[in-house]
């Protein structure tokens, strides 16, 4: 099996399988760990916070709590994604060294939850992919092709997030500084 060794928070090498929720995205297939969704809900009441980087959509309530929503085609380099009706947010937790986070992920439509054998689970390329490899968990072969298991993870790292978002505000000030200069 490879250097797959974990999807969600469990380790395959104890397991005869794993549970997969699987979701489009421009138009290819992705699978996350279903230990790590905690709800799948309608596209909207979306707040938006001026400053972030584009893949970070906004903010929701959800049930009192702020819970940031990243558009996850964007997070992998392609267009902003464009809401359509069957487009939705699946709220995942995160669990760090500060403790759990929940963090929304839109994507174009959710397909099923899948049962899929570990031996069917292949480490991530290589090369080749569309997307970092570092946010690829493994290549689960579902009905004759393969679906990209996201590190969810990697993908949604909050302390790899604050560290763009300090950057973006560190050249900002940068841009900031250097128009001040010229206008001296």
């Amino acid at each position: 099996m490879g250097a797959v060794t974990a999807v969600g928070s469990r380790d395959l090498a104890s397991m005869d399988s794993v549970q997969v929720l699987t979701f489009s995205m421009h138009e290819e297939m992705f699978a996350v760990g279903i230990l790590h969704v905690k709800e799948i809900i309608e596209y909207g009441q979306l707040t938006e916070i001026p400053l972030m980087p584009g893949f970070i959509r906004g903010v929701i309530n959800l049930r009192g709590s702020v819970v940031p929503v990243i558009d996850l085609g964007a997070r992998f380099g392609y267009d902003r994604q464009n809401i359509g009706r069957r487009s939705c947010i699946v709220i995942v937790e995160m669990t760090n060294e500060e403790g759990r986070h929940d963090m929304g992920m839109v994507v174009d439509s959710v397909s099923e939850v899948l049962e899929v054998p570990v031996a069917e689970i292949e480490p991530p390329p290589a090369f080749g992919a569309k997307i970092r490899a570092d946010f690829i968990q493994g290549m689960a072969k579902i009905n004759g092709g393969f679906v990209i298991v996201l590190n969810i993870d990697r993908v949604l790292s909050i302390d790899e997030i604050a560290t763009l978002l300090a950057a973006r505000e560190q050249g900002k000030l940068v841009a900031d500084s250097s128009v001040r200069e010229h206008a001296d």
